[in-house]
């Protein structure tokens, strides 16, 4: 049985493709993996530039923050426009396999919320059936970023995400759910002094 990979006439060649025993989305792994191939093809390794970009700041975060902050918006609606435009960021070099599966449900389901607290927001509490009309799209939108949080992190062990743009999506998910939780609490507060007066 003849083996592809040595003959006498060459050493042995390292294969261009490594069959994948797991993810390598930390950045001691991707130092690891890099460090890895240098040696075996035996060229040069910058330990300090590999660790370096390694350790870089998520480039795609950064552009989310670039987002301009409208005066006339909540908090949490800003936090959920920066959270779609990185979920958009970093799942457009998404394998294409997963692009109808979780790329659409996580963008989807950001842009939802967002209408969801739109539309609460256009609401008024002068009446009861107002709040509960209220009331219902916040809990909603809160429903809507916590099935976010879940198919992100489907994702993630899918291979669709990798490990430190889950921990981001997780930051900021948390981030709009306290924010909105935060606002359906000061509703239900001016409403039940709205209802002493």
């Amino acid at each position: 049985m003849k083996n592809d990979r040595t003959s006498r006439s060459k050493g042995p060649s390292i294969p261009k493709v490594v069959a994948s025993a797991g993810k390598a989305n930390t950045a001691l792994d991707l130092f690891s993996v890099r460090q890895s191939f240098a040696k075996a093809r035996g060229g040069k390794f910058d330990k300090d530039k590999e660790l370096s970009a390694a350790e870089a700041e998520d480039a795609a975060w950064e552009q989310a923050c670039k987002i301009p902050e409208s005066s006339s918006d909540l908090m949490v609606m800003t936090a959920t426009k920066k959270l779609g435009a990185y979920i958009v960021a970093v799942t457009q070099k998404s394998p294409a396999k997963f692009r109808g599966v979780f790329v659409n449900r996580m963008t989807n389901l950001c842009l939802d919320a967002l209408q969801d607290m739109m539309r609460a927001n256009s609401v008024r509490q002068d009446c009861e059936e107002n709040r509960r009309r209220r009331e219902d799209c916040q809990a909603s939108a809160i429903i809507r970023l916590k099935m976010l949080g879940y198919i992100a992190l489907l994702s993630e062990n899918a291979g669709c995400l990798l490990s430190r743009q889950l921990r981001q999506i997780s930051a900021q998910l948390a981030n709009a759910i306290n924010l909105a939780a935060a606002w359906k609490k000061s509703d239900n507060e001016k409403w039940r002094s709205m209802e002493k007066r």
